[in-house]
């Protein structure tokens, strides 16, 4: 799929969630949307200027926090963001997910039988 293809299927559901959700009132929808672009994985510097780029087609500045650079524009609760995730982000995250499975948390208790009782 062509990124011309890739971008008017996007599109094309987009509008037809939005029919769908229109003629179906019943379908609860979410409080907020968010459409996320994220450059492909490259040096901090390519994919920051990446989102400077995307930063001046939305007209937003550009914001840095918690390891992520990103800029955003917001349509009512429905929010267009572009975001790289930076090396020493994804190192750290790397490291925090090297302990998955090592730290087990107390058990929960069964709310049904607490109930019950």
């Amino acid at each position: 799929m062509t990124n011309d293809d890739h971008r008017n299927a996007l599109i094309a559901g987009l509008r037809a969630l939005a029919d769908f959700l229109d003629a179906n009132p019943a379908v609860p929808v979410p409080r907020s949307v968010n459409v996320l672009h994220f450059p492909h994985r490259a040096t901090d510097a390519d994919m920051c200027a990446e989102v400077d780029h995307i930063a001046d087609l939305l007209g937003a500045p550009v914001n840095q926090e918690f390891g992520h650079y990103g800029a955003s524009v917001r349509f009512g609760p429905v929010e267009y963001k572009a975001v790289a995730i930076l090396a020493a982000r994804r190192a750290q995250y790397e490291a925090d997910r090297s302990y998955e499975g090592c730290i087990q948390p107390d058990p929960v208790p069964d709310q049904n039988a607490a109930q019950a009782a």
